[in-house]
């Protein structure tokens, strides 16, 4: 399951862009995709390849021109909606170029630009228009002779788009790839796409993921990153869990957690770490994980796999975690 995010710079921004993917490749995304609205964009995509170590995806609307020249230019993957970059030759071309390449096609379909006998002939956008849409374009280019495809079907409402790919999971012998779209701000977004990317990645559905977020991207990957870990898709780096504190706690818990979930970020260690509040019940919460702190007034206690290892001075426990982080493989 490879993570994918999208940058929200102008592409023609060429040092921007650069830069925000470094960002997003350090935070862990594995595949980039960029807007490619221009034909100044698509010939910025050769300089932003030298300088990047991971796919980059070019995302296409309406030209199809832009697409020859986004491949022209090094894009690993074109995104497109054959739908709407014109007639069938025009599609055409693009497949042609792809074929040669040898560069994947990915088939996006969004509830928002559904076509509009999907919508006459089930009255609303469905699940089913949804992947009969899909898989419409999928037969289309199948037809003219190509099959590196991914196919891609979104939509803003979580049940709609479980549903979705429920069905087309069924039908579809190619790579999907899921995401919630348009789910809103990070808080929002980020319960909204943990819930509808639960439901489908649990059922064995999607090849890649992308949490589409509005605000910096590399949100998407740290939610993307949290979300496989947590129905056990992915493995590696640190998971940080903390009470919900209450009012027995004695510290600045949601501070103290805070830090500590900015200090592992990054860390290859596979290991859990529990932030308690409470020295009365810390060390049995933490039993499960294989680091603990647990804070009360003035003082604190390190806890190893459930055993108290040390007691320390409040004020020293993200010192002594982190201390004790650095050594673990030792």
């Amino acid at each position: 399951m490879a993570i994918q995010s999208m940058t929200n710079t102008r592409t023609e921004d060429i040092a921007g862009t650069i830069q925000q993917i470094h960002r997003l490749e350090k935070a862990g995304c594995e595949i980039i995709r960029c807007a490619v609205p221009t034909m100044e964009a698509a010939r910025a995509l050769s300089s932003i390849k030298q300088e990047i170590s991971i796919p980059l995806v070019a995302d296409i609307h309406f030209d199809y021109r832009l697409a020859l020249a986004a491949m022209e230019n090094g894009a690993d993957k074109i995104r497109i909606n054959p739908g709407n970059i014109g007639d069938a030759d025009r599609v055409r071309q693009v497949v042609e170029a792809a074929k040669e390449k040898k560069i994947p096609i990915r088939i996006g379909v969004n509830s928002g630009s559904l076509e509009k006998k999907y919508l006459e002939a089930y009255r609303q956008v469905t699940a089913k228009g949804l992947a009969e849409s899909a898989m419409e374009k999928v037969r289309l280019i199948e037809e003219m002779g190509y099959d590196q495809l991914v196919v891609s079907i979104k939509s803003s409402n979580v049940k709609m788009c479980v549903e979705a790919h429920r069905q087309i999971a069924q039908v579809c012998p190619y790579p999907l790839h899921v995401g919630i779209t348009e789910a809103g701000t990070l808080q929002a977004g980020s319960i909204k796409s943990a819930i509808g990317l639960g439901l489908i990645l649990d059922q064995g559905i999607g090849d890649t993921i992308r949490v589409s977020l509005t605000g910096d991207p590399v949100e998407e990957i740290r939610a993307a990153k949290l979300i496989l870990k947590t129905l056990g898709l992915r493995k590696g780096g640190v998971e940080v869990v903390a009470c919900p504190t209450c009012g027995r706690t004695q510290i600045d818990l949601i501070r103290l957690a805070n830090q500590v979930e900015e200090m592992v970020d990054g860390m290859e260690l596979d290991i859990k770490v529990a932030v308690m509040g409470c020295v009365v019940n810390g060390p049995g919460e933490a039993r499960e994980a294989d680091i603990g702190i647990a804070g009360g007034r003035g003082e604190g206690l390190l806890i190893r796999k459930g055993q108290v290892v040390r007691k320390v001075r409040e004020e020293e426990l993200l010192a002594v975690l982190k201390e004790e982080l650095e050594h673990w493989n030792e």
